[in-house]
Order: structure tokens, then C-alpha cells, then sequence
């Protein structure tokens, strides 16, 4: 009796979360160092047309693309694991990526002689390269994806591990040590429209695999034995839940680096709003995610303008802040 009218909240949320979107990336193309006098000029200013179109655009679209893929992984991830805390990178990817971009770093060289087509494609290379390794490992020590809980444990040991091996690095070659800080926080402002394209391909290729196996999602929600009862290849499905959250999340953080929160806060948020299926939760929390860091991103280029904050920072800020809020809310409220 419930369950419906709370379901027909789900389409005026996502018309809402993409009109949202649009006004955002409205937004976005204004934003910048130069303020509005680029829009205006832009039919007849060579120089304003390159600042809007090859510069704001593909930033902005960039960081939709980027929130929609964390999203959509945060989503996937809480479902798998029926946990409301694991976030897209509990495999271990984060730290992967970590990895492979301080290693790219020390062999390809850090300094502002270094070009930089080069230097930015052998980056975003060594952070896929770095995240899906780490989930492989994560897997091979977990004996395949059986068990969940073996599963959770083997991708700390390998993001404990990774994250010890990145920090040695490190310290043992400190030139790395600002451009990894830089990773680390997470940027969109290096996002260029072949970016934007590869993220949105890969959001649409995860987005469609994820619905699909939302029945399987839904059948865990209610526990192994019951998902098993339902007649639902879980081993495969599971795998392929895994190889779906391993490359939205290593797309995403090849592009951007690390950014909090957003995988993590999304989901919540939808839940927060309404009590859905994960065939719907997969597609709002994706936009949610979107939303979230599009926002994350206008903030850190306008607060302090011209400079930029690192918009790591500010989604890690929002988002704990959010789920704060969250923990200390009455019982009686967060479940209704």
C-alpha cells in the first residue's frame, strides 16, 4: 500500500535531479576567472569561444559525468555488500590508482618541463591500469566473489597495503609529493572533451549492465539464502556486479583523481527521499551523484576565485557533514 506511492516519487525526483543538472551546467559555462564577459562574447570572440567551449564545458560535463559514475558505483557497491557504509572504493581501487599514479609520476617525472599531453595521458593510464589491478587482487585473494564477506575483507587488506606502498614512494622520491597531493584531492579542471566522451560511454555501458542485474541486488537486499531460493545465478551476477563497480570506478578516478563522499552520500540521499528497488535507486543515485559533484565543482572554482580549491575537499566536507546529519537524526525520522 505504501510501496507505490512512494514509487511514483522516483520520476518527479529524477525530472527534478536532471533539470537540476542542466541549470548546473548553465551554470558551469559562466563560471571562471573571466566571469560572464566570456558568454557574452561568445559569438564573435575567438579567445571566449576556446574559454567556454574547450575549457568550462568539458570541465563541467566532466564533473557530471565523473558524479555520475561514483554514483552509480556507491550504489552498486551498498547493494552488493548490503552494507549502507561501503563506498566505490572498497575494493581496493582507490589505492590502486594511487599507486599507478605514483609510479607513473617517478618514472615519466614531475616537473613543468615534462610535456604535458604525455605526462596527462601516461596519469590517467597508470590510475586505471592501478585500480583495476587492485581489484584483481582483491579477487584473487578473495578466492572469486563467492563470498561477500571475504570479498570486503581482502579489498581493505589490499587498499591497507597499497596505500602503505604509495606512502613509501613517496617519501623515498619527494618530488611526486605535490603532484600526488594533487591526485589525491581531485580535480576536474584537467577533464577535455575526449574525457568526457570515454566517462560517458562507460556511465551508459555500467548504467544499462546494472539495471539488468538489479533483480539480483534486490535478492541480496533480502539475503544470500533468499536470493539463492529465488533461482538467481548469483556467482555470475555477483562478477559481473563487481566488473561493473571496478570500471565506473576506475574511469572516474583516472579523470578526476580521488574525490570523497560522492559514492558514498549518494545512495543515502536517495534513500533519504524514498524507499525504492535498486532498478531505480542504480539510476537516482547516479544523478544524485552527478548533482552533487557538478555542485562540489562550481563551489571550489567560485569561493575563492581566481584561485580554485580542490574540489576533494569540498565533497569530503558536504558529504560527512550530510551523513553527520544523517547519524543524529531522530530514529523515528529516518525511517519514515
Amino acid at each position: 500500500m505504501t510501496t507505490q506511492p512512494l514509487r511514483s516519487r522516483a520520476g518527479p525526483l529524477a525530472l527534478g535531479l536532471l533539470l537540476a543538472s542542466v541549470l548546473l551546467v548553465l551554470l558551469g559555462a559562466a563560471v571562471g576567472s573571466t566571469g560572464l564577459d566570456s558568454v557574452w562574447r561568445l559569438w564573435d570572440d575567438p579567445v571566449a569561444q576556446q574559454i567556454v567551449l574547450d575549457i568550462r564545458l568539458p570541465r563541467t560535463l566532466g564533473a557530471w559525468a565523473a558524479g555520475a559514475l561514483l554514483g552509480l558505483a556507491g550504489a552498486v557497491a551498498q547493494g552488493l555488500f548490503r552494507n549502507p557504509l561501503a563506498d566505490p572504493y572498497l575494493l581496493g581501487s582507490a589505492s590502486g590508482a594511487t599507486l599507478g599514479v605514483a609510479l607513473a609520476l617517478t618514472l615519466l617525472g614531475a616537473s613543468p618541463m615534462s610535456t604535458s599531453w604525455l605526462l596527462r595521458l601516461g596519469l590517467t593510464g597508470a590510475a586505471f591500469v592501478g585500480a583495476s589491478a587492485a581489484v584483481l587482487l582483491t579477487l584473487l585473494l578473495a578466492q572469486g566473489v563467492q563470498n561477500s564477506l571475504r570479498l570486503l575483507l581482502a579489498g581493505v587488506v589490499v587498499g591497507v597495503v597499497l596505500g602503505a606502498l604509495s606512502s613509501l614512494l613517496v617519501m623515498l622520491v619527494p618530488q611526486v609529493t605535490q603532484s600526488m597531493q594533487a591526485f589525491m584531492l581531485g580535480s576536474t579542471g584537467y577533464v577535455g572533451w575526449a574525457a568526457c566522451l570515454l566517462m560517458a560511454l562507460v556511465w551508459l555501458l555500467c548504467t544499462a549492465v546494472a539495471w539488468l542485474l538489479s533483480p539480483a541486488l534486490d535478492g541480496l537486499a533480502l539475503g544470500e539464502s533468499t536470493a539463492q531460493s529465488l533461482g538467481l545465478p548469483l556467482v555470475a551476477m555477483r562478477a559481473t556486479l563487481v566488473a561493473t563497480l571496478a570500471l565506473a570506478t576506475g574511469t572516474a578516478v583516472a579523470q578526476t583523481g580521488l574525490i570523497a563522499f560522492v559514492g558514498l552520500a549518494a545512495p543515502h540521499l536517495v534513500r533519504s527521499v524514498l524507499k525504492t528497488t535498486h532498478d531505480r535507486l542504480i539510476l537516482l543515485a547516479s544523478l544524485v551523484g552527478a548533482v552533487l559533484l557538478l555542485a562540489a565543482d562550481l563551489l571550489a572554482r567560485g569561493l575563492l576565485a581566481p584561485q580554485e580549491l580542490p574540489v576533494g575537499v569540498l565533497t569530503a566536507v558536504l558529504g560527512g557533514s550530510y551523513l553527520l546529519w544523517l547519524m543524529r537524526r531522530p530514529q523515528g525520522r529516518a525511517q519514515a
